[in-house]
Order: structure tokens, then C-alpha cells, then sequence
């Protein structure tokens, strides 16, 4: 069962960069694909960005092309969402999820790491 734990989150101030990390564990060699979501107050979760386990695909949300980058270090189980140019509007919870072999969506989830942007 994959096991994913988020961390890097914090306070920036806009215009900054932060850079998340999400660290698998439990059967990383199940992944397929991995993403960030993320979710503000009051909003529904909403899709950041996503890669397949071997990095060969990449997709972001237009809210963030140009300016988030994911990445994987798969001899160290973990996935990295860099983070530039952050706006206020990208405050949110950042969540890290999986999509495992076979499912037919993502089905691990990590706790969440804050990040709040100021201006």
C-alpha cells in the first residue's frame, strides 16, 4: 500500500518560491503517476500538476505552466513540486497523490503541507 508524506510547505512572500517534497513509500513500484493537487478554503481540490513515475510525461494546470515544475528522484521515492513566481492565489493545502497500476484513479493521498502567500 503506497504511503505518501508532503512537506515544504510555509509563508512566502509573493513572488517567491517554495519547493514541496512528497516522499513514497509501500510500493512505489506499483505508481504509474504521480500529482499535486491542491485546495483553498471554501474551494473544490483542484489538479496542479502530474508525471508519469519514469518522468516522461508531464502536465500542469494553465494556472501554473511556466512557473510550477514537478520532478521525481526515483532512487529516493520521492517527488518534488518546484514552486516560482508564487501569487497569493496560490495559497492553498498542496496535496501529493498516486495513481497506482491498474487504477483507474489516483488512490493514495498524502496529508497535505500548507502554503500561504502574501503580498
Amino acid at each position: 500500500q503506497v504511503q505518501l508524506v508532503e512537506s515544504g510547505g510555509g509563508l512566502v512572500q509573493a513572488g517567491g518560491s517554495l519547493r514541496l517534497s512528497c516522499a513514497v513509500s509501500g510500493g512505489a513500484f506499483s505508481i504509474y503517476t504521480m500529482g499535486w493537487f491542491r485546495q483553498a478554503p471554501g474551494k473544490e481540490r483542484e489538479f496542479v500538476a502530474t508525471s508519469t513515475w519514469t518522468g516522461s510525461r508531464t502536465y500542469y494546470a494553465d494556472s501554473v505552466k511556466a512557473r510550477f515544475t514537478i520532478s521525481r528522484d526515483n532512487a529516493k521515492n520521492m517527488v518534488y513540486l518546484q514552486m516560482n513566481s508564487l501569487k497569493p492565489e496560490d495559497t492553498s493545502v498542496y496535496f501529493c497523490a498516486a495513481r497506482t497500476k491498474g487504477a483507474s484513479g489516483y488512490d493514495a493521498w498524502g496529508q497535505g503541507t500548507q502554503v500561504t502567500v502574501f503580498s
